[in-house]
């Protein structure tokens, strides 16, 4: 099974309600910097929505969020674009863009050290139905790339899997480690 359009939520540690109105002009300081691989385009912002999306910044070829689904807030990385190489190399890039916006977040002084990640908790998905349906098949395929792809990530330390069962849901599993890792260890392990 050949991934594309893959997409990684960093949990964040907080678990009481965060103001995100701060976002929306750190997003724009991204679109005006250009400082990224993807080409940042515009902001959204979906505060509105309860358990929603949150606060958008819109690329050519990926999207950056902090979102709400499923009432638990994190940092997103959403891929659009396709991305040459292996799955491995997909799953890598989505993983490092995710991380790296993560690691803004967590330096940047307008923020207040509000958006911190929680250093275990993962969520991965497939945003594309047709090359990756949510069902056991998919499940089957998918485990010995993200087995491999987790033993580098977490540097082989034990970590628990939770798989989406909606059939209707996107195909994705939410990852969360036997110990506490930093974004920027992170980083370090899949630069190895």
């Amino acid at each position: 099974m050949e991934l594309q359009h893959v997409n990684v939520k960093l949990f964040l540690e907080n678990s009481r309600p965060i103001d995100l109105e701060p976002l929306v002009q750190v997003f724009h300081g991204w679109i005006q910097a250009q400082g990224w691989d993807e080409l940042l385009l515009d902001v959204a912002d979906y505060r509105h929505v309860p358990a929603g999306p949150g606060v958008i910044v819109i690329g050519l070829e990926a999207n950056y969020s902090v979102d709400n689904t499923g009432n638990r807030l994190g940092v997103r990385y959403n891929r659009k674009a396709a991305v040459e190489g292996s799955n491995q190399d997909r799953l890598k890039q989505a993983t490092i863009a995710a991380l790296k916006a993560c690691r803004r977040f967590e330096s940047d002084p307008r923020l207040d050290s509000k958006f911190r990640f929680n250093g275990r908790d993962i969520e991965i998905f497939v945003n594309d139905r047709m090359l990756a349906p949510n069902t056991s098949a998919t499940r089957e395929a998918f485990q010995p790339e993200l087995t491999e792809f987790l033993a580098k990530l977490f540097a082989g330390g034990e970590y628990s899997l939770s798989f989406e069962e909606e059939p209707r849901n996107l195909f994705g599993v939410t990852v969360t480690s036997a110990r506490v890792f930093s974004v920027d260890e992170l980083l370090k392990n899949l630069a190895s």
